[in-house]
């Protein structure tokens, strides 16, 4: 039985838990039905949604709070005179104050990841440089001295630079034994990041590691007549090169064309695994049995970097070495290659944010006792 003076503990566990609970089940379907059923739905930075998870611990940090300033109150005076000396406390408005402010944070949150609603079609000049990233493909590239794979390591590497090209436009060229133009020269970052999800070991079938060919098809690729500086990445981990890679390059950075190199692994190597179902099954071995250890060739990478004038960077686990590279490029004179149209999200943050403020701006003005004319005997939730 609760103490004249106090607060109504069991009612307010129940209705927060209630509250919580219908709460979680609002933003699921919520999120559910627009992730579904609204194609034109998407999040700008759905990692933001974590902060959701405050809301429970700030639900669990309401009650203990609440259960303590009980047992303070008990303490405080016998419970005959408690509630003439504390006749203001109201659970309705302490509640309500929290619900207002713990829900209105909420809102605020799902505003900070970037809802966006409905498309737009923008206008956009094209003023950079052409470049041609030729990413190698072959068996080497599954090692796993860099984590998860050489291979993820490279695509996370491509994925970064699409996101910084700004009106550059992109070619993508794979090679192993052979090369082959997976994406031509585009400015089409969406057309990119699709083409480079289909970018795997199981993309050339003629095992080996071309590169002088890659460095030659990516020159193939670029339009002689177009303005502008002239770039290609090579993302390999150099090992059983089987052509005239520097003479490419040479040849490229004749032509105006600047080659960089991206070395992917450790020069310490590591197994290549073989996998069934997704899982390592074993690792790859040679005609005499022994575990074949691959490692980056970094000699190589370096001369062939230095005969296209470009510069080399080796990826490591803590960055693809993307990020130099890409500084490199925006030193690079550009010039304006056109328009082209492409279709935008809208921003709909607006929205959430300016109901988690309202909610807030209530809360607060929310007090914690009654008006100061109740009535010392009425004392009720």
């Amino acid at each position: 039985m609760r103490t004249p003076g106090t607060y109504h503990i069991g009612a307010t566990v129940a209705i927060v838990l209630i509250l919580e609970a219908l709460s979680a089940f609002f933003w699921a379907a919520f999120w559910w039905l627009l992730d579904k059923e609204v194609p034109a739905f998407q999040l700008e930075r759905p990692e933001m949604l974590a902060g959701l998870l405050a809301g429970p611990l700030l639900a669990l940090i309401f009650l203990l709070d609440l259960g303590w300033r009980n047992r303070a109150l008990k303490r405080f005076s016998s419970s005959a005179t408690l509630a003439r000396m504390v006749p203001g406390n109201s659970t309705l408005r302490v509640l309500s104050r929290f619900l207002l402010l713990r829900h209105g944070l909420s809102f605020v949150v799902v505003a900070l990841a970037g809802p966006q609603f409905g498309t737009k079609l923008e206008e956009v000049k094209s003023e950079g440089i052409d470049l041609v990233v030729a990413i190698d493909v072959s068996n080497s590239m599954e090692c796993e001295d860099l984590r998860p794979s050489r291979m993820e390591a490279a695509r996370r590497a491509m994925s970064q630079l699409i996101d910084k090209l700004r009106g550059d436009r992109l070619g993508i060229v794979v090679f192993a034994g052979e090369a082959f133009v997976q994406l031509p020269i585009t400015a089409d970052r969406s057309a990119a990041k699709l083409f480079l999800n289909t970018v795997n070991t199981n993309s050339v079938g003629t095992q080996g590691t071309a590169i002088g060919a890659a460095i030659s098809l990516a020159q193939e690729s670029f339009d002689a007549e177009s303005p502008g500086s002239k770039a290609i990445i090579v993302i390999t981990d150099g090992e059983n090169h089987e052509d005239d890679a520097e003479g490419a390059a040479r040849e490229a950075a004749a032509a105006g064309i600047v080659v960089h190199t991206i070395g992917m692994g450790t020069p310490e190597g590591g197994p290549l695994p073989i996998r069934r179902n997704g899982q390592v099954s074993g690792f790859r071995k040679d005609e005499r049995g022994n575990t074949v250890v691959s490692k980056l060739n970094e000699p190589m990478l370096e001369r062939i970097a230095a005969e296209g004038t470009g510069a080399y960077v080796r990826a490591t686990a803590g960055s693809s070495g993307m990020e130099q590279l890409i500084a490199d490029l925006r030193s690079m004179d550009t010039e304006e290659k056109g328009s082209y149209m492409f279709t935008a999200h809208e921003d709909q943050f607006q929205y959430p944010l300016a109901v988690g403020i309202l909610m807030i701006v209530i809360g607060l003005a929310f007090g914690d006792r009654r008006h100061w004319r109740t009535t010392w005997s009425s004392v009720r939730l």
